[in-house]
């Protein structure tokens, strides 16, 4: 369903979809001198790096909150173990340590909810045959002869397969960004011992340990541009949340 027909939320996709389209197609004009017929990918790349500089102060509140419940990790397994037959009494005293600590449960996933409708634009941008009733002409970029409206898995299937290994190796990086970003998660925050005599604990775990790779999931199926700013978004995430990490013990 396109969200941008509905009677509400339309106006403001509309308004987002113009704006970005404006932004875009004036970063690609300025760096056309430069990068030629990488610039609209270029352009991609640096307004996702724009954004992600904006959303540091949530990025520092995310990295504080995962300090904080690493801190109180001990307290959060002895409340398990005593509430173990009782889900809401866990509940309740697990929000009050929270409460008492002043730790916000929430506040890990903020960079990820601010950075949806960003991601939604972009895909947007690249999907729209017209934007604003004018025609997108930013559907005529190309990354390496791939229409950044393109998806990997319509690039493999069309005439254009040959220069599907640039969204290959697009993909391969963002795997291999991907599982280092999880096993520094996991180093930072260790995961508790997978209890057996739990029913599906094992499938949980086996669960957990291959979501990360949704991502990968979707930027092979959306449009080339949103590849991009997904592949440059989760390196900047690495390297951000390294820096943090060392800076915010």
């Amino acid at each position: 369903m396109d969200l941008s027909t509905l009677p509400l939320v339309g106006p403001l996709i509309g308004g987002a979809l113009h704006l970005g389209a404006e932004l875009l197609a004036a970063l690609t004009v300025a760096l056309d001198p430069v990068a030629g017929p990488l610039a609209a990918a270029l352009a991609v790349v640096l307004a996702t790096l724009a954004v992600r500089a904006l959303l540091v102060p949530l990025s520092v509140l995310q990295v504080r909150a995962e300090r904080d419940r690493r801190r109180l990790a001990p307290q959060l397994a002895a409340l398990r173990r005593r509430h173990r037959g009782d889900a809401e009494r866990l509940r309740r005293a697990v929000q009050e340590l929270y409460t008492s600590e002043h730790v916000s449960p929430l506040a890990g996933c903020l960079p990820v909810l601010a950075q949806a409708p960003v991601v939604s634009v972009v895909y947007a941008l690249f999907t729209h045959a017209t934007i604003a009733g004018a025609t997108n002409t930013l559907l005529e970029a190309t990354l390496v002869g791939i229409p950044l409206g393109h998806s990997f898995v319509a690039v493999v299937a069309s005439p254009l397969w040959a220069h599907a290994w640039v969204l290959v190796l697009l993909l391969a990086v963002l795997a291999v960004v991907v599982e280092l970003t999880r096993r520094s998660n996991l180093r930072w925050n260790p995961p508790e011992p997978v209890d057996a005599a739990v029913p599906g604990a094992a499938a949980t775990s086996a669960v957990t340990r291959w979501v990360p790779f949704v991502t990968v999931v979707f930027a092979a199926v959306a449009p080339s541009a949103a590849a991009l700013y997904v592949v440059t978004s989760a390196a900047w995430t690495a390297g951000e949340r390294a820096l943090l990490r060392r800076v915010l013990r």
